[in-house]
This record gives structure tokens, C-alpha cells and sequence, in this order.
């Protein structure tokens, strides 16, 4: 299925460090939740000692979305940081191993649920900027992403699946129905637009073979569809549909966005500015003062806007401007406040935090016009994501730091009114500057590199969109670029794509500040 801008891109809202650890886990508990019927006594969680969730696992937020998702939580609950005292204090017996498993992705969730009449077993990796897939249900391959709703149907050797599927297609209009050998006999998956009607789901429980019924909810905020297409999937796409169109970056990304969810193109720009304003509302939450238990970095961002205040730092005033945005999003990540992944939780200030930094110098910019850049920007990320990744687990922090800064560029041009070619221009420099950036974080968490990278990143694209806006020459084609820039992030060495195993993450500080926070946490 396409990529959604407000799935794949900027999105979800959410709390937590890492939108790959945290809102991914998040969503997959919550289909696991689903599967068990909301009954769950035992869980039985497993990581692979070679992937990246090993080291990763309790410092990012994976377990702590995990037992928020098994509670029915969403990724903006504010008891989301209890989680994993909530979940215990109900009396759900919680065990993590960590052990040789031999996954082939790096953000592997292995999950065994149970309760007094039943247990399943979940497989289910995270792509990336709070995306899932849930590849495995009861050793039974299997490809459920969120964008639907799921009936799963486990029927046994006995059931007639002709009459199962007859008694579906004539009483139900759903998108498609997939077939599945199962240990027991089979696994019937159908994928819909809506949840299937009770007295359906009734009817198909009096057939003695079915073992059992499962509804699961969709957790992404645009659904997939049989009839969904969209107009391009690369940047020369676009550039020849844009052919003599004359249209900017930002209304081919409401083109795209409004065939690939199915909705108007006002909704397409209603949803970005409700998403700026909740950026807003965190990036002054953030200047005015965060504080969080386990962090490494107090709150920073007041102090700098003093300085500007009294000019007793350098005078660059939109520079300092981004700085102030993007700390103060940053510190309202580390703090466990309402971001939102842009395209992930470790890169979530960039992009909006230099698009609203630009706007507050453009006299007359409205809410809107700052959604409409963020668009322009969200479109550059689907190029990106279509080729490549948002994992640093996969590809190194260029995939993510890399990436904001490619968006961020484009949509400041969108900003400064410059034209199409120019605001791919500026993504296209943006990205080159990127390329073989590490991910290491220090003590395991995301704030130090990472916040410097972000704001590395949305300087370098203020520095890019500028170049474009006065037609500098970026010699490559972006598709070229992000070609490249998979090319070297699968080629960076584990070590330094967020494994905490080389770098920063394994210096003297970090293993002082890692050891201090792990005992203010056992306190």
C-alpha cells in the first residue's frame, strides 16, 4: 500500500523518546491487546541479543509502549510513563528475555500472551517513525500493518471454509480476504474499511469449527483501501505529472495525500495545522521549563532565550530562533511531552521547529501556510521512505536527522513562496550534507547527540533552501540522493546504528551517566 504522509511521514503525535521504540510498541500491544480479547494474565516478551531492542529496549521506551499498548493506552496517554508499574499492579505476570533468535530485522518484538483459556504468540518488527508490522500469529506468517480493520478467523481441519466464505461475502463489503495455513487448520484474514457487524460476527460463532474470532482495530490515523492509488511514488513522478501544471511543492503533496487517504484536499490541510498547533503549544511548554527523572540534559532552551534577549550570544537571529524551537521540542521529548514524530520521535524537531522559527519572521504567516510547508516537507519524506528507511536501526541517523533536514529544507522554500524545483533543490543539498551520519546515543538515550543533530539539521537546511532560493546547483537528482543515502546507511556497521554498541555510546561519560540514572531509577 502507498505511503500516507500523516502515517509514514509527520505523525503519530505521541510521548516517548522513540517513535521505532515507543509508538511502535505502543501499536503493537494494542493489536496484541485485540488478539487476546483484553484478557490477558501472562506475557512472555522476547528481543533477539543481536538486534538493536537488546541494548535499547528499557532506555527508549519499548517496554514501557509494550505494557501501555496491552493496556489499551494510546501514544498521547499521559499514565503512559507508568506502564510498566500500571501493568503489574493488575496483576499481569510481565517476563523479558533477552536471547539468540536469529531475526532478520533489527526491531524484532517476539510476544507470548495468555490467560486461563487460550495463548498466542505475536512476531511483530518496527519500521520506523512509529510504523509496524505484525509478520507472525501463531507461527502462521502473516502481514497486518495497522491500516485496516482485521477479522481473524481460526477455523479447524472440521469447518467448511466455502460456506465461512460465502456467509462473508454475501453479508459483508470488505476490502479483501486472505487465506492462511494454520497449525490447527486455517487462518482466514479479512481486511476491512469497518469493523464487521455483531450479528455477523454472531452468526459465524455458531459454526463449532471456528476456534476462534479476533477484531482487531486499525491503529494508524489513515486506513488503506482495495481502490487506493496515488498520482507518483518518486520525485521525477511528480516532476512529469507536475508537467505544465504549474503547482508548488506543497499542492502536490495535498494531490498526493488527498488520493492516498481518500479525503478532501481541506481535510489533507486542516489535519497539518492541527498538527502545527499542537507543535506550538509544545515548543512554548518547552521554553517555559521541563523536568523528567531519567534524562541526561536539564532544561536548556530558557537559558538561551535570555541570551538572545540580552545579546550576549552571536547575532544570528534567525539561526538562534531555530536553536530556541528545536531545543525547546527536543527538552518536551526528553521530558515525556506531546511531540510529534517528524518523521521520527528522534528527529521530531527539525522540521517543525525551524518552519515555525521561519514563520515568526515572516510578518503575516498564518497557522496554515506553516501546514502547507509541512506538507511540501512531508512530501519529500515519502520519496525518501518509498526507497529507504526512517530506522536509524536500519540506515544510521541519516535516515532520521538526514532525513528531517531534506523535509525541513524543502518546506522553508515552500515558506520564502520559492518554486518546486527549487524546493527540491534545497532537499536534494540537505540530504548530500547527510550522508553516513551514526546513531549513538550517549547512556542510551535519545538527547545527546541527538539533540545537536537536530539542530545541525535544521541549520544545514536554513543553509540549503537558501542556496536553492538563489539557484544553487544541486548537480544530483534527489531520487539519485536518496538512492545513495540507503546505499550508506546499510553499510554503516551495527555498532553505529542505535545498538549503543560503538561511538559515543560506549565512551567513559556515557557509561558515568548511564550508571548514575539506572541507579536514581532503582531508588
Amino acid at each position: 500500500m502507498p505511503a500516507s504522509i500523516f502515517n509514514d511521514v509527520v505523525g503519530p503525535v505521541m510521548r516517548g523518546p522513540s517513535s521505532s521504540h515507543c509508538a511502535a510498541a505502543i501499536r503493537i500491544g494494542r493489536i496484541a491487546r485485540d488478539l487476546m480479547d483484553n484478557n490477558i494474565k501472562d506475557v512472555l516478551v522476547q528481543y533477539d541479543i543481536d538486534g538493536s531492542l537488546a541494548t535499547t529496549h528499557k532506555s527508549q521506551g519499548s517496554d514501557m509502549g509494550l505494557m501501555g499498548g496491552l493496556m489499551g493506552m494510546d501514544t498521547i496517554d499521559d499514565q503512559l510513563v507508568n506502564s510498566e508499574t500500571l501493568i503489574k499492579s493488575t496483576g499481569v505476570r510481565v517476563e523479558i528475555q533477552i536471547k539468540k533468535l536469529n531475526d532478520p530485522h533489527p526491531n524484532t518484538y517476539r510476544l507470548t500472551l495468555s490467560n486461563d483459556t487460550q495463548q498466542h504468540c505475536v512476531q511483530a518488527i518496527s519500521t520506523g517513525g512509529g510504523m509496524i508490522e505484525i509478520i507472525n500469529i501463531d507461527d502462521t506468517p502473516i502481514k497486518i500493518n495497522g491500516d485496516y480493520w482485521e477479522t481473524l478467523l481460526f477455523i479447524n481441519e472440521k469447518a467448511n471454509e466455502q460456506n465461512i466464505l460465502n456467509n462473508i461475502h454475501g453479508n459483508f463489503n470488505c476490502d479483501e480476504i486472505l487465506a492462511h495455513n494454520w497449525k490447527q487448520g486455517r487462518l482466514i484474514q479479512i481486511k476491512s474499511q469497518k469493523p464487521m457487524a455483531e450479528n455477523l460476527l454472531e452468526s459465524l460463532h455458531h459454526d463449532n469449527n471456528i476456534t476462534y474470532i479476533k477484531a482487531i482495530a486499525p491503529v494508524l490515523s489513515i486506513l488503506s483501501g482495495k481502490n487506493i492509488s496515488v498520482p507518483f511514488n518518486n520525485c521525477q513522478e511528480m516532476l512529469d505529472y507536475a508537467n505544465g501544471k504549474n503547482l508548488s511543492l506543497w499542492q502536490l503533496a495535498v494531490e498526493y495525500e488527498s488520493q492516498r487517504g481518500n479525503i478532501s484536499s481541506q481535510e489533507v490541510i486542516n489535519r497539518m495545522t492541527e498538527i502545527v498547533r499542537i507543535v506550538k503549544q509544545s515548543i512554548a511548554e518547552g521554553i517555559k521549563g521541563t523536568k523528567y527523572h531519567d534524562r541526561i540534559l536539564g532544561h536548556q532552551c530558557g537559558k538561551l532565550k535570555e541570551k538572545i534577549k540580552t545579546k550576549e550570544v552571536l547575532n544570528a537571529s534567525l539561526t538562534n530562533q531555530i536553536i530556541l524551537y528545536v531545543s525547546a521540542l527536543m527538552e518536551i521529548k526528553s521530558s515525556m511531552g506531546i511531540i510529534v514524530a517528524a518523521p521520527t520521535a528522534g528527529s521530531c524537531a527539525a522540521l517543525p521547529g525551524s518552519c515555525l522559527a521561519i514563520a515568526d519572521a515572516i510578518p503575516g504567516t498564518t497557522d496554515e501556510d506553516v501546514a502547507k510547508a509541512m506538507l511540501a516537507g512531508g512530501l519529500i519524506g515519502i520519496f525518501i521512505t518509498n526507497r529507504s528507511t526512517f530506522a536509524a536501526e536500519e540506515a544510521g541517523c541519516q535516515a532520521e536527522c538526514g532525513s528531517a533536514s531534506g523535509m525541513a529544507a524543502a518546506a522553508m522554500v515552500s515558506l520564502a513562496h520559492g518554486t518546486t524545483q527549487q524546493a527540491i533543490a534545497a532537499a536534494t543539498m540537505a540530504l548530500q550534507n547527510s550522508l553516513g551520519m551514526v546513531c549513538d546515543p550517549v547512556a542510551n538515550r535519545v538527547e545527546v547527540p541527538c539533540l545537536g543533530k537536530n539542530v545541525m539539521a535544521a541549520v544545514n537546511a536554513l543553509a540549503c533552501a537558501n542556496m536553492a532560493l538563489a539557484d544553487y546547483d544541486p548537480v544530483t537528482t534527489l531520487d539519485e540522493v536518496i538512492e545513495a543515502m540507503d546505499q550508506v546507511g546499510r553499510k554503516i556497521p551495527r555498532e553505529f546504528r542505535c545498538t549503543a554498541l560503538g561511538g559515543l555510546s560506549i565512551c567513559q561519560s556515557s557509561k558515568n551517566i548511564e550508571k548514575k540514572l539506572s541507579s536514581n531509577n532503582m531508588e
